[in-house]
C-alpha cells in the first residue's frame, strides 16, 4: 500500500480519493473508517442529549419498541427505530443480526458457529450475541468467513 499526501494551500476541503486494483474487504474496512469520521448520531441518557460518535458504538438492542445504544461504558437511548438505525448506520460497518441486534463489525472479537446454524459473535467488551439463522450467512459474507 501507498500513501500519498498533497499540500495545496489553495484547497479549501480536504479530498482524499483510493485507487485500487479492486474493491477488498480491507478496502471497504478503510472507507469505513474514512466515512465514520466526524459522524455522530443523537442519543439521550438521564434526560440529557449526547451527540456520539458512531465509531464508540459496540452494538445497538431494540427492547420493548425502544433502542439501546451501546458503548464501551455507557448505554444511551435513541428515539430511532432499529430499521432506521439500520438504513443510517449500514454504510458505516453495521449490520443486523437479528431481529433485536445491530452490531459494528469492527467491534466483534470473535464468532463460533452455535445451534442450528446460528452464530455466536464475542464483542469487543465480551458481550455475546446471537446471529440468527436468517442473517448468519451475511454476517460470514461481510466478514469474508466461510
Amino acid at each position: 500500500m501507498k500513501i500519498e499526501i498533497r499540500v495545496d494551500e489553495r484547497e479549501e476541503d480536504l479530498t482524499i480519493a483510493v485507487t485500487c486494483k479492486q474493491l477488498t474487504p480491507d478496502v471497504e474496512k478503510l472507507l469505513a473508517a474514512l466515512r465514520m469520521m466526524n459522524h455522530q448520531l443523537t442519543v439521550k441518557k438521564e434526560g440529557e442529549i449526547y451527540l456520539l460518535d458512531i465509531a464508540q458504538i459496540v452494538y445497538i438492542e431494540s427492547v420493548d419498541r425502544k433502542c439501546f445504544v451501546y458503548t464501551s461504558d455507557e448505554i444511551y437511548e435513541s428515539e430511532f427505530r432499529l430499521y432506521e438505525l439500520e438504513r443510517r448506520l449500514e454504510e458505516y460497518g453495521f449490520m443486523r443480526v437479528s431481529k433485536s441486534f445491530l452490531i459494528h463489525l469492527h467491534k466483534i472479537q470473535s464468532l463460533r458457529a452455535d445451534l442450528n446454524r446460528k452464530i455466536r459473535i464475542t464483542m469487543s467488551g465480551g458481550e455475546q450475541i446471537i446471529a440468527s439463522r436468517q442473517y448468519a450467512d451475511e454476517l460470514k459474507k461481510r466478514l469474508g468467513v466461510k
